[in-house]
């Protein structure tokens, strides 16, 4: 994948933003590691407040734990970076939000932290819509950390609405 620029970012997170409007939604974000940069990247887009609820920056297992109600048993057996995580992740959102679309990110962004399970570049991200069923993808990308987290922020908001 091409890394996206801070334009490619802007011009996605704008056309997602427009559609969640159009849908009557709000978005909620639970970022481990992009750091934010996906509600940033939704916020820098003027009006955003009619389609953006709120976001959570959950890095610790403790924050998974207390803001997003991450199970300890769930992060003790598949660790913060696994399906059962961001599902739980994105589940947790939505309960503690108010908003009607949640997506999650968990991942490692490098440059050191990966494993032979899990390399650097290992992302998953989860998506749900209140009321219908989490579904989740694990991503991975290339590059330094920078490269990795533009591609997660690009690739979480493709698919909140995925092609068809």
């Amino acid at each position: 994948m091409t890394v996206p620029s801070d334009a490619d970012l802007g011009v996605l997170a704008r056309d997602v933003g427009q559609r969640l409007q159009q849908a009557a939604l709000q978005l909620v974000t639970a970022e481990s590691c992009s750091g934010g940069w996906i509600a940033k990247a939704m916020t820098d887009v003027a009006g955003s407040s009619a389609f953006f609820d709120c976001g959570m920056v959950v890095y610790s297992y403790e924050a998974k734990q207390r803001l997003l109600g991450v199970r300890a048993q769930t992060l003790e057996q598949f660790g913060a970076v696994s399906r059962e995580t961001v599902l739980e992740m994105v589940s947790g959102a939505l309960v503690n939000s108010g908003a009607g679309m949640a997506v999650a990110v968990t991942g490692i962004a490098g440059p050191g932290g990966g494993s032979p399970d899990k390399p650097v570049g290992s992302v998953w991200i989860g998506w749900k819509q209140r009321g219908g069923y989490a579904r989740a993808q694990l991503f991975q990308f290339d590059g330094d950390r920078e490269a990795i987290r533009r591609q997660t922020v690009h690739q979480a908001l493709t698919g909140i609405f995925p092609p068809v």
